[in-house]
């Protein structure tokens, strides 16, 4: 095990230095900040100047090497727009986005697992054939028109829930504030985390049911039922434990990436999440803002799939950490 961490911590550190090198060097090709700082009615004398206290006349090598310096010091830089450091900006604009995917999360787990095996333990009967149709159609569907029909449907015409905004949250600890503590702030995430989970529900039903189809026509399964043993442990307990590996490790890094998928749902929804908050900063040309939120959205993904394979590890005992990690 710790062999494994100290791996996987090198293979962190190199994965974020990439990322760290190619968001900073995108952000060349996004824009000039200076045209949303000063507007057009600034004089070229004072565009230079600016540009020097900015820093955007060095070299690239200069640039790159001031940002890595100020990183490992916990400094991403200085939003143009907001006045303020991106990552407060960004940490401020986080547990909406966490919260998002966490209610997400909950319903592609609650909803895949029992009708993936379902599907899979009766996969030609009438539901099966309808939920399998269903998947396809969810597949194809793009989470912003699924947002837009939801919006039109519960919002627009049955008046049922709220189509924008967080609604009422509760303060917890420092930037985090929660919407699952006030019923307002629960009608106001319900829409957005469905049509967040409608991205990955079809997937998971889909991988659920061919893993546990081929889980079923195994030797142990068959000696199970042949020794008499309720069918409900051998779906739930034998079968399904079996089932959870390949879900997990491929399920961990969908969901990691759901942090990123965010900027369409909360575009749609006008959630004040990471996401919008990218697109925004993508609009105001903001670059210290754009690479910060690059770089956390990667290491939210490193970190992720370091867990997920620790978890991989602790559901199959027989899997070989440290071989996993060469």
């Amino acid at each position: 095990m710790l062999a494994y961490l100290v791996k996987r911590l090198f293979q962190a550190i190199a994965v974020m230095f990439a990322i760290s090198l190619v968001s900073f060097a995108i952000q060349d090709n996004l824009g000039d900040p200076l045209r949303e700082l000063v507007g057009q009615s600034v004089s070229d004398e004072v565009r230079q100047q600016l540009r020097d206290e900015l820093g955007l006349n060095d070299s690239f090598l200069q640039q790159y090497l001031r940002f890595v310096g100020n990183a490992l010091q916990g400094d991403l830089g200085t939003s143009y727009f907001f006045k303020e450091p991106a990552l407060d900006v960004i940490l401020k604009k986080l547990p909406a986005t966490l919260e998002l995917v966490f209610g997400a999360t909950v319903i592609i787990i609650g909803l895949s697992v029992p009708l993936g095996v379902y599907t899979a333990i009766k996969p030609n009967s009438v539901a099966s054939r309808i939920i399998m149709g269903a998947s396809i159609i969810g597949i194809s569907v793009p989470v912003f028109l699924t947002a837009i029909l939801m919006i039109f449907v519960f919002s627009v015409e049955l008046r049922w829930l709220p189509s924008f905004g967080r609604g009422d949250i509760v303060p917890v600890w420092g930037y985090w504030s929660t919407n699952f503590a006030t019923a307002d702030g629960w009608t106001h995430i319900m829409l957005p985390s469905v049509a967040l989970a409608s991205i990955m529900l079809p997937l998971f039903v889909r991988l659920i049911r061919a893993e546990m189809m081929e889980t079923l026509q195994s030797e142990y399964v068959k000696y199970a039922k042949a020794k008499g043993i309720h069918p409900g442990r051998i779906y739930f307990i034998h079968a399904l434990k079996n089932t959870l590996l390949p879900v997990i490790t491929v399920g961990g890094v969908q969901i990691g990436t759901m942090v990123a998928y965010t900027i369409l749902t909360e575009t749609v929804f006008q959630w004040p999440g990471m996401g919008f908050m990218f697109l925004e900063a993508v609009n105001r040309v903001d670059t210290p803002l754009i690479v910060a939120y690059l770089i956390v959205v990667g290491f939210i993904f490193v970190v992720t799939n370091t867990i997920v394979d620790l978890i991989y590890g602790l559901v199959n005992p027989t899997v070989n950490l440290a071989r996993m990690g060469a």
